[in-house]
């Protein structure tokens, strides 16, 4: 064996990700596909539960929003896709098989840029989003504690045949790190697209990855498939743990098992399942005719698809803010919005995506802490965003536009903008905040700054001996000047006022 203090380990990893599409109903059935909070086993009927005689008719929204989601990912939609029966025996799933369209998907050939490890430009594919019915979900009472008895378990079908899209990369992400910016990405962008709310704490996207190691001399590891991860954090946990534990098999001249294992983030370890199988599967559908998409229906639904936020970032970057401040302003398409709303009310792009970043993003992030502080937020209550916010983004343009024109001082705007959160509207919360617009008058200034300086006789003495080279001096007194006003002074009307005074001392009071 070749010494194994000079081998170097390649990661090749493939990301599968399950998202559920936002319908109101389940994919092949009426059946209600907003069960949360709900009884379990109430959101039933025979067509989701499989019982002879039941017939699947399909959702036509599923396929729109599988569609949406398919053109976010920049695949391309197929005209012509089939459903076909994938058998196999488990609680979870009542009828024994699951229908799914697998290998002939509603959409292919798809890609994401994201930034490898060095920050360079990276492509990942996708070789397909395809579409198929999610299973019930098994509860055991030892961690669930609603049944007496350790060896007691039950089954909520409430979530069987809820709709689901597939995504299915092709192994060309090649370390942890990459694996969770991709599937942050995508996530994004399915979420832009409307095809579905992707809300983690819900379970409406779960990951699998499918891990191999290539060693420096030649050899590789079968391919391994880690499942029941439901978070980023655990992704990127879980593919770190794979890529050591396979590094140091192939290392002491082992064999990696092409198998199939689980993620246990308490242990922080993933433990063997099963060694992988196939399924006796893609038997086609009797029950479903061939789905035909015609060219009219994917344009019409191509009109539907928004701006990506890729392409709003390159979009802000033209309006001169940093690529940062382009990034987090369009995370989310809702902050998007805001920002575009307080723009188009006259706002100051810069000083609008300041103000959004900061103050309307922590009130935001204030109130969804405070939620689940004292416990407000229940399990499927939509989560507090911006468009709950109090403050609308033409009020937002108006308090900017205030500072702008000198009304406002930065610090006396942002004690209204606490007003405004209480739902005061904007001239109540100028007058709340203990001042008038416009700031400090002429000679309430002058001699207030008469004052300073004199009592700071130091400070002036080394500012005009030249010590104060930098600058930070006169700042200190600035600073001085501004607390006294509560932050009420213009800043720039207070500089001109200390320079005017050092420059003639014989006008000092």
């Amino acid at each position: 064996m070749s010494d194994n203090t000079k081998l170097t380990f390649t990661p090749v990893i493939g990301i599968e990700i399950h998202i559920q599409l936002k319908t109101k109903s389940k994919v092949f059935c009426s059946c209600s596909a907003d069960y949360t909070n709900d009884e379990p086993n109430s959101h039933i009927c025979p067509v989701c539960m499989g019982l002879p005689g039941s017939m699947p008719v399909l959702n036509k929204s599923v396929i729109q929003q599988g569609m949406l989601a398919g053109m976010a990912l920049n695949c391309t939609v197929q005209p012509t896709t089939y459903f076909f029966r994938k058998s196999y025996y488990y609680p979870d799933l009542p009828k024994n098989y699951q229908i799914t369209q697998s290998d002939l998907p509603i959409a292919a050939n798809g890609w994401l840029e994201i930034k490898d490890d060095a920050g360079n430009p990276k492509t990942i594919r996708i070789n397909r989003l395809h579409l198929e019915e999610d299973v019930g979900k098994l509860h055991h009472s030892a961690a669930d504690g609603r049944l007496e008895g350790a060896e007691t378990s039950w089954v909520d079908y409430n979530r069987s045949g809820l709709p689901l899209a597939e995504i299915v990369s092709e192994p060309d992400v090649s370390s942890a790190r990459e694996a969770v910016e991709y599937v942050t990405a995508l996530r994004r962008r399915v979420r832009y697209a409307g095809a579905s709310d992707v809300d983690l704490e819900k379970g409406m996207m779960r990951f699998d990855a499918n891990v191999s190691v290539k060693c420096s001399d030649g050899r590789w590891g079968r391919r391994v498939e880690v499942k029941n991860m439901n978070s980023f954090r655990a992704l990127e946990r879980a593919i770190e743990y794979e890529i050591k534990r396979q590094s140091k098999i192939l290392a002491e001249g082992g064999e990696v098992l092409q198998e199939t294992r689980h993620w246990n983030d308490a242990k922080e370890t993933t433990t063997a399942s099963r060694v992988k199988e196939f399924y006796r599967k893609f038997i086609v559908e009797p029950d479903l005719p061939p789905l035909v998409v015609s060219p009219q229906w994917v344009e019409e639904v191509r009109g539907m698809l928004p701006e990506m936020p890729n392409e709003k970032a390159a979009r802000y970057k033209e309006m001169g803010l940093s690529e940062i401040d382009a990034g987090v302003l369009t995370d989310s398409i809702d902050v998007a919005q805001y920002f575009e709303a307080c723009v188009a009310a006259g706002a100051n792009p810069l000083r609008a995506g300041n103000w959004v970043r900061t103050e309307v993003l922590r009130a935001v992030n204030d109130r969804q802490a405070g939620d689940r502080q004292v416990g407000e937020k229940q399990a499927g209550d939509r989560q507090f965003g911006v468009k709950d916010l109090p403050v609308k983004p033409d009020v937002l343009a108006e308090l900017i536009r205030r500072i702008d024109d000198g009304k406002l001082s930065t610090t006396l705007a942002k004690n209204v903008f606490e007003g405004l959160l209480e739902g005061l509207s904007l001239d109540e919360a100028v007058k709340n905040s203990g001042a008038a617009e416009g700031g400090v008058n002429a000679g309430a200034l002058e001699d207030l700054v008469s004052a300073t300086l004199a009592a700071n006789a130091d400070v002036v003495g080394d500012i005009r001996s030249g010590k104060d080279t930098k600058g930070k001096k006169v700042k200190f007194l600035q600073g001085l000047i501004m607390r006294e006003t509560k932050g009420q002074a213009r800043p720039e009307e207070v500089a001109a006022a200390i320079e005017s005074a050092l420059a003639n001392p014989e006008n000092l009071k």
